[in-house]
């Protein structure tokens, strides 16, 4: 994309953008303002307070911000920053509770985890907007000590001031989650305990959804034969989207999973996008990224539907206020 061609809509626009990744933006040094054909209504209020973390929109700020360039950690730091800083989120006292995907026994490399560079720089930011504690943990696939040690997210994590903390049994609480398809199901407590909330996944195919995004992270809440829910799991997805409204969704997308997800394992399956993407908006986000990198429609990925009639966001992408900009180590 040159300033002689530009996109024929929005939608074009941020797609080409997220596509071509960091080294369009870089060569061009281009920054993008794209606004909302209409303004974001208000979000539904979850039935239990407890398990809705969110923040008032702010109608001068963007709902969604795409940053690209050199380095997980400026990236990251660059879009809450344009997103409105994280004081918008986080306030002094606050106990906040980062849930990276820490699934599988992998490297960095290797894309299955999310970035440890990205999570610790959530965790040193929340810590400098005056939070009390910052928690980093996720309920893994594979044995737990493996994957926060491999994955280089415990190290990192702790090197920035989180507690890291693993999903010990005894920590695990019956919740009745009032969904379609969830019920009563073990929760991790720490997800139940918090004063804010922010999810941090990563991009990655996924052999049954086709990519797993923001809304299918929080699968790492639970305990249990959670296999069970891949039975019906655009409507778990759903489900567990409205149980846990997230504060913030970083999701990271500097090195992505593109094919043989979700566990991955080979570095062929990769590829370096030096993305990092923030939004208020799970919905938009989901629908933004998949069909960006899988180039998957709306009506393939039903969850992004139900979640839409559920008030959770919106699926029309092109729509949500977004702001594209470039950053550099």
């Amino acid at each position: 994309m040159t300033p002689d061609s530009p996109p024929t809509n929005r939608r074009d626009a941020l797609l080409q953008i997220l596509r071509l990744g960091g080294l369009s933006v870089a060569a061009g040094g281009a920054a993008w303002w794209l606004k909302s054909r209409s303004r974001r209504p208000e979000e539904a209020l979850a039935a239990d307070l407890k398990h809705n973390f969110t923040v008032a929109p702010d109608p001068g700020l963007p709902a969604m911000v795409v940053a690209q360039g050199e380095g997980p950690e400026v990236l990251t730091r660059q879009a809450l920053k344009a997103i409105g800083s994280i004081s918008r989120f986080v306030k002094r006292g606050d106990v906040v509770v980062v849930k990276p995907n820490i699934a599988w026994d992998r490297t960095p490399e290797q894309a299955a985890n999310t970035n440890p560079q990205v999570v610790s720089e959530i965790v040193r930011l929340c810590l400098e907007a005056g939070a009390k504690k910052v928690i980093v943990t996720d309920v893994s696939c594979n044995d737990p000590r493996r994957c926060f040690e491999r994955s280089g997210i415990a190290a990192a994590a702790r090197a920035a001031g989180a507690e890291v903390l693993l999903p010990e049994e005894r920590r695990f609480k019956e919740v009745d989650m009032h969904g379609d398809v969830l019920s009563t199901w073990a929760v991790l407590d720490h997800f139940l305990n918090a004063d804010k909330m922010i999810n941090v996944p990563i991009a990655k195919h996924h052999s049954l959804t086709e990519c797993t995004l923001g809304m299918k992270n929080w699968y790492g809440i639970l305990g249990g034969p959670r296999h069970r829910l891949h039975q019906r799991i655009q409507e778990s997805l759903v489900d567990l989207a409205d149980f846990m409204r997230p504060t913030l969704t970083i999701l990271d997308a500097y090195r992505i999973l593109l094919r043989n997800g979700p566990t991955g394992g080979n570095v062929g399956d990769t590829a370096l996008k030096k993305t990092v993407i923030a939004s208020t908006d799970p919905v938009a986000l989901d629908a933004y990224v998949a069909k960006a990198f899988w180039d998957l429609e709306r009506d393939r990925l039903p969850y992004l539907k139900m979640a839409q009639d559920r008030g959770l966001g919106k699926m029309d992408f092109e729509s949500v206020r977004t702001s594209i900009i470039a950053a550099g180590a």
